[in-house]
């Protein structure tokens, strides 16, 4: 009894649409491909797939089923390949999950440097914020920014991002430069709304630490969007320095309120994971990554400017 490649067939029919295509990517015929989806229905007692004459549709079985295959049949592989690439050079398509803030400041600009290095390694980048599980998505490594919740995860630290609350010369201009935590409630200020905590900002005071609840008339739930609406001058911002690094640099956005601001290190991670060897591919993204972004580049440049 082959668990596998019935568990395999259903499994590619429900990715395909369809056994014909299902049938061709494994090299069955469409009859054999269906008789091993039906082997694994009475096997389990369950209506895996409605047939229609138009469509195939998953049942609340099959979908539950589907759920924990895909996994299983994605730790198959990558076993066999775990054995096949070991003692070898970084080779083979690596599934890579980053942020838009890094991935588009950082991240895209680096990957020519990596591939110089590693012609035989090909990437497939996925640039989002939404938090995935890398899991049932199929991802190798995942670059991610904040505290980790994942006990399923191996992560390794890359750097510390730091956080600067900045303006354009241009609202500065018309609004005048705050000098204090508390002229910020005279002021039109941006945050992201998908972090609530980012609109509470954090300073040094004699007293300690003292929180200032931001407001401001324009919202959004993206980093870069924040950047862009700072840079055009409609408030004052607070992003992490890799971020912002380059519109400081550019004279774009200027640093405020430096000697109140309280220093919140944010760490940045590679992560992928746990109960897995590393392959070579992700191993050399990995040390790529820390060699690449663990002196926090940007930070220097925006210090020397």
């Amino acid at each position: 009894m082959d668990r596998a490649a019935e568990m395999t067939a259903f499994v590619r029919t429900v990715e395909t649409g369809g056994f014909s295509a299902a049938a061709r990517q494994l090299g069955l015929t469409p009859s054999a491909l269906s008789k091993l989806v039906t082997r694994l229905e009475d096997r389990l007692g369950a209506r895996l797939l409605q047939r229609t004459t138009r469509r195939l549709q998953l049942t609340a079985e099959g979908e539950a089923f589907y759920a924990r295959a895909l996994p299983i049949l994605k730790a198959m592989d990558e076993a066999e390949a775990e054995v096949t690439e070991a003692g070898t050079s970084p080779r083979g398509l690596l599934r890579l999950h980053c942020g838009s803030t890094f991935g588009m400041h950082q991240l895209a600009p680096a990957i020519p440097r990596f591939q110089a290095r590693h012609a035989a390694v090909s990437l497939d980048l996925t640039i989002s914020d939404e938090h995935l599980d890398m899991m049932q998505e199929g991802v190798d490594l995942a670059i991610r920014i904040g505290p980790l919740d994942e006990s399923t995860l191996v992560a390794r630290r890359i750097c510390n991002l730091e956080r600067v609350i900045c303006a354009a010369p241009s609202y500065l201009e018309r609004h005048g430069t705050p000098r204090t935590p508390d002229d910020l409630q005279r002021h039109n200020c941006l945050w992201i709304t998908s972090l609530p905590a980012l609109r509470r900002w954090p300073f040094d005071t004699d007293e300690g630490i003292r929180v200032v609840h931001v407001d401001g008339n324009v919202v959004t739930n993206n980093a870069e969007t924040v950047l862009q609406l700072a840079v055009a001058g409609v408030g004052v911002t607070r992003l992490s320095d890799v971020v912002v690094a380059e519109a400081i640099r550019a004279g774009a956005l200027v640093p405020i309120l430096a000697d109140w601001h309280h220093v919140e290190p944010v760490p940045l991670f590679a992560t992928y994971p746990s109960g897995r060897n590393l392959s070579p591919k992700v191993r050399a993204m990995v040390d790529f990554l820390v060699e690449e972004f663990g002196g926090a580049p940007w930070r220097k440049a925006r210090s020397a400017s």
